[in-house]
């Protein structure tokens, strides 16, 4: 089925840093759930086929701005190595409090109107924009090229995957990789309603999910939650290096030194 001609605006990049650590890499909400198990934490099963092969994932090293579908496994040595020297340039801090945390600090969920980032002001907005990036054999609603209402996922949390169907919304769940109250207790509290609206809305920072897997995950970083699917976690750290690059977000040192390991280290 032919999908929408939305129009795409330019990411926004910030800072010399975002400009030098992304040439390493070749350039330069769930519903709100999106935003938690152990390292080693498990899913429950889904109602999901076997382990996906997924030609239609792209690594992140190929796709620092977040348009490309999935997250591939990071396989060869050599992009370890390039995943190493990006995770190494992003800050570490302490975990501040939570006060005054709220989910329309970041504005309301999904909005089509962040300024500056991809897939913005198109007429569709972010959650059906992501469905449509992920999914395969995406249907629309009668009269709609925006609202999905049943696609393939080829889940790369659970390695699994979902036939979704919108009567069942929360099988599938948009996750933010770095979520938002993690971004809140790291600095976020003091930006704009502008830039925060812009990490909440950015596809580099939203990945479709299985719905308990997100879930599961709720606002941990990396040294408290990794997927369940061991083959992507170097993927996943990567993106998480990717947006705390982008928007110039500390992350703890213990949640860093996780995403090393997971690329090596």
């Amino acid at each position: 089925m032919a999908r929408r001609k939305g129009g795409t605006a330019s990411a926004v990049m910030t800072g010399l840093a975002l400009c030098a650590a992304m040439a390493l890499v070749s350039g330069c909400e769930g519903l709100d759930a999106g935003d938690t198990a152990g390292t080693d934490g498990s899913s429950p099963e889904s109602g999901a086929a076997a382990p996906a092969a997924d030609g239609h994932a792209v690594s992140p090293l190929q796709n620092p701005d977040g348009v490309k579908p999935g997250l591939a496994p990071v396989t060869s040595e050599t992009d370890e190595a390039t995943a190493r020297k990006l995770i190494e340039t992003v800050r570490t801090k302490g975990r501040g409090p939570k006060t005054g945390y709220d989910r329309d600090e970041f504005g309301y969920a999904w909005m089509d109107t962040a300024e500056g980032v991809p897939l913005s002001r198109n007429g569709c907005d972010t959650r059906n924009d992501l469905l449509q990036r992920d999914g395969r054999d995406v249907r629309f609603r009668s009269g709609s090229d925006c609202v999905v209402v049943s696609m393939t996922l080829n889940d790369p949390y659970t390695g699994t995957v979902i036939q979704w169907r919108k009567q069942k919304a929360t099988e599938v769940q948009i996750d933010h990789v770095v979520p938002l109250s993690y971004s809140w207790q790291m600095g976020s509290a003091r930006w704009s309603e502008t830039k925060r609206e812009q990490l909440a809305n950015d596809p580099l920072n939203l990945i479709p999910a299985e719905g308990r897997a997100n879930s599961s995950k709720g606002d941990s970083g990396p040294a408290s939650w990794l997927p369940p699917n061991k083959r992507i976690r170097c993927a996943y750290a990567i993106r998480f290096a990717q947006v705390a690059v982008k928007y110039d977000l500390p992350v703890t040192a213990p949640d860093r030194q996780i995403m090393l390991r997971q690329c090596g280290a």
